[in-house]
């Protein structure tokens, strides 16, 4: 079975999301923004969710997760709970 291994920054807003990609688009690192914007718990792992499977995320998410390209910053993804920025970082 197919697994892959990702971080994210979830916000209210899209118009947060663009700001904070285009912050670590023009060097941020990306787990400090999500440890100072993140909604998510994850926020405390610089956005780590670990491994995963197809269907344990909102199907939006795993959308992008599952068929995106890896170690690139996806989004904004909107969900049922706001706005996401995604880095796939494995999937095997």
């Amino acid at each position: 079975m197919t697994k892959a291994s990702a971080r994210h920054i979830l916000v209210n807003t899209e118009e947060e999301c663009l700001n904070l990609k285009e912050k670590i688009e023009s060097g941020a690192d990306f787990a400090e923004i999500a440890s100072a914007h993140s909604m998510c718990p994850s926020k405390r792992d610089g956005g780590a969710l670990g491994e995963f499977s197809p269907g344990m995320m909102v199907r939006e998410f795993d959308d992008v997760v599952f068929s995106g390209e890896i170690g690139v910053v996806h989004g904004p993804v909107k969900t049922r709970f706001g706005y996401h920025l995604i880095e796939i970082t494995n999937r095997s």
